[in-house]
């Protein structure tokens, strides 16, 4: 099946048109012009890899959503608590979390530089977007880069059935002397909630193992597995999915570290204070914390060496044998580039769904647009 035929349904609509678009829509929703550009640019990138569960079809529903219902503030205040050497926490005040995390990351760069690492903790922040921005900030420094966040609850403990641990990506980019590099971004759940939000959206059942319901059993009803999610009725299941046979404590202990380097260096919160929910069930902030680590290989064998082995080592493991009925072998980073191959002459894909939250929030904040898709 051609790329193109997965996104039958869709419009394709300029990256360009996508991101000013986007950068109205939060300006009409009260945001900086300054912040709303830098949220418009990471949801974009998502959209450029590939990765759909992260760009245009989470304006709404997480942050105009939000902003709306006065639970994430427009304006994004920064405080520096500390900034020593090689490390600093920062305060985003519950502001947007592609601002305080640009920064942050910059920071990190910054402090590689001058130190060989530079590491930096974020706390009361929100949603960031896409991680793998982060670590290509980095990258595109020469360096190497990390992140993770923490969420709300989402994943269930391995033999448990609760939602306690968000998705909580861990996040690895590292440069190499190809055309693309090594960007390894994933939760650290068998999938988040974003995908199940594009399931939902195309109509599609969840494939089994992806979430388990509190009879300790596998669910695939994906319109109330969004509800319940919420609710607590339902949760992800780690990397490795349910129990031990599929090894799911891996990811479950995974989650677990990404939770701690999300709280414990910036006297952040975690687990359950990331509900979104208050006893009374009224909705409030979401007080997440994330971590960026910028490593910079000048410091150590040099840039060069570090992009020649990370390339050798791709190029190895892409060259390994394929299994039999399997086209090839990929490494992390190079489906998105693919996609971004195609998606930089021909646009972002819209399916109907999303097309309908473009003409709402067209109307509802007096934007000058007009799509194909309207009638």
């Amino acid at each position: 099946m051609a790329y193109q035929d997965a996104y039958k349904d869709c419009v394709w609509i300029p990256f360009e048109t996508l991101e000013n678009f986007m950068t109205d829509t939060l300006k009409g929703a009260g945001v900086p012009e300054d912040d709303a550009r830098i949220v418009a640019e990471v949801l974009i990138e998502s959209d450029k890899r590939g990765i759909d569960s992260h760009g245009i079809g989470r304006l709404k529903p997480i942050y105009i959503d939000r902003l709306e219902a006065g639970i994430m503030n427009p304006a994004t205040t920064i405080d520096i608590l500390k900034d020593e050497k090689a490390v600093a926490v920062l305060d985003g005040n519950n502001g947007l979390g592609h601002v305080v995390s640009k920064k942050a990351m910059a920071m990190a760069i910054e402090k590689a530089g001058e130190y060989g690492i530079g590491m930096t903790a974020v706390r009361n922040s929100t949603h960031y977007g896409i991680a793998g921005y982060y670590a290509l900030m980095a990258i595109k420094a020469g360096m190497i880069g990390m992140t993770g966040t923490n969420a709300r609850p989402s994943i269930a403990p391995t033999f448990g059935v609760e939602n306690m641990l968000g998705t909580n990506p861990l996040t690895i980019g590292v440069p190499t002397d190809e055309e693309f590099s090594f960007v390894i971004d994933c939760a650290t759940s068998v999938t988040q909630r974003g995908k199940i939000e594009a399931y939902n959206r195309a109509g599609k059942e969840l494939p089994p193992g992806w979430v388990i319901g509190r009879n300790g059993k596998t669910r695939t009803d994906t319109a109330q597995v969004l509800v319940d999610l919420t609710k607590g009725n339902a949760a992800l299941t780690p990397v490795g999915g349910i129990g031990e046979e599929g090894a799911g404590y891996k990811g479950y202990g995974w989650a677990t570290a990404v939770e701690l380097l999300s709280a414990v260096l910036q006297d952040g919160s975690f687990l359950k204070a990331l509900n979104g929910f208050d006893d009374e069930g009224n909705k409030i902030p979401y007080p997440l914390g994330h971590f960026f680590i910028a490593i910079n290989p000048a410091m150590f064998m040099g840039e060069a060496v570090c992009r020649s082995v990370a390339g050798s080592i791709c190029r190895a493991l892409r060259n390994s044998a394929v299994a039999p009925g399997e086209e090839r072998i990929y490494t992390a980073g190079e489906k998105e580039y693919l996609a971004w191959q195609y998606r930089k002459n021909h646009g972002c894909p819209v399916p109907p769904v999303l097309q309908k939250q473009m003409i709402e929030l067209k109307d509802r904040y007096k934007l000058h647009y007009h799509f194909d898709f309207e009638k």
